[in-house]
């Protein structure tokens, strides 16, 4: 059990360490993940309210990580939505590609949900695991340390525990706290690196009340949830490409790409080349895209999909069916991003079950 001072401790520790920390942190009416120096940076007696379309932080209680999660994943830190490939140096036969250094910075992540969790190992697999390694997001995630946070109370939008991905983190993190009332952290090691930053902070042994309690907390924000039946949705999914709903939901869509540009797991990206005004540089620039543009979908004679209609089926159909047939696992972790900043409350789980419903 570490408290409040064990907190500020491990921050300074991690930082001392020569990394980059960063943490939630309130900033315009919502909690964004920014560098922290200590505990004072942190949300500290904020909670959010969700539902579709809707977000707001309001003062609740004296927790630090009261508020579950805003509109940023950890993925803009990792894998950031503009980025330089290369640029070239000189002119004509004196032209030189200078490919961009990788980004070796130490960094460190508190507070990281379990969801966000599952959503790192998912970008894992797609820009590191493949025959197109992503040499930048492979150096990033190389030098990351990881403290993960239970969630002891979920959003109207979370839905993590039908995806198997949360409330309680069981991978992919050094650290993992569960903060319980007045201040205090169960902590638990999961790596040789957190075990010996753990060691070194001012604690004392927990005890079956204070682990009964974590436990509590966890079961408490799981049966907070909304729920998703993901059996046999795969299937259903690509089965049903006429079912009405998909009509039904286009009336509503705007295609502004909120739920990609917010969802934790979508990684698809597109180049632009920008050469400089003043002479003959360029740059290669990588930038995250959306399957909601017409020019995601764009080939020689038009795009492929070119209504709302067919950019929302293809953007929930892959994120619940075809990714399945891709990495082996679907691509939503549950965290309910999409729901709570699509403009006009579009619920992928209200969506799901009325395919299921029958139809097409």
């Amino acid at each position: 059990m570490i408290d409040a001072q064990g907190l500020d401790a491990l921050i300074a520790a991690l930082a001392s360490d020569g990394r980059e920390v960063f943490g939630p942190v309130r900033r315009e009416g919502a909690v964004v993940y920014e560098e922290i120096s200590s505990s004072d940076d942190l949300p500290k007696g904020w909670a959010d309210e969700q539902s579709g379309g809707h977000y707001r932080l309001r003062q609740e209680g004296d927790a630090f990580f009261g508020a579950t999660l805003g509109p940023q994943g950890w993925k803009r830190l990792l894998h950031p939505p503009k980025q330089v490939l290369w640029r070239t140096e000189g002119a004509g036969e004196e032209t030189k590609i200078i490919p961009e250094p990788l980004d070796t910075t130490r960094r460190a992540f508190i507070g990281a949900r379990a969801c966000d969790l599952a959503a790192i190992a998912a970008q894992d697999k797609v820009l590191t695991e493949g025959p197109y390694r992503d040499p930048q997001y492979a150096a990033r995630r190389a030098n990351l340390f990881i403290v993960a946070v239970n969630c002891t109370r979920s959003a109207e939008t979370c839905f993590c525990t039908s995806m198997n991905t949360g409330p309680k983190a069981t991978k992919g993190y050094d650290i993992a706290l569960t903060e319980l009332e007045g201040g205090r952290f169960l902590a638990e090691a999961a790596s040789e690196a957190g075990a010996a930053q753990l060691a070194a902070l001012p604690s004392r042994p927990a005890t079956a009340d204070d682990e009964g309690a974590a436990a509590a907390g966890i079961d408490r924000a799981r049966d907070q949830q909304r729920r998703i039946d993901t059996d046999g949705l795969p299937a259903l999914l690509k089965d049903r490409p006429d079912h009405p709903r998909w009509s039904e939901v286009a009336q509503r869509c705007l295609n502004c790409a909120n739920c990609t540009m917010v969802c934790p797991t979508c990684f698809c990206t597109t180049v632009d080349e920008v050469t400089s005004l003043e002479g003959p540089e360029t740059e290669r620039v990588n930038r995250w895209a959306s399957c909601f543009t017409v020019d995601f979908s764009h080939v020689h004679g038009g795009a492929v999909r070119p209504g709302a209609k067919s950019r929302y089926r293809q953007w929930m159909t892959h994120k619940l069916a075809t990714w399945v047939d891709q990495f082996g696992e679907m691509g939503c972790v549950g965290c309910g991003r999409c729901i709570s900043w699509c403009p006009v409350g579009i619920d992928i789980t209200e969506e799901a079950a009325a395919i299921r419903k029958g139809g097409g």
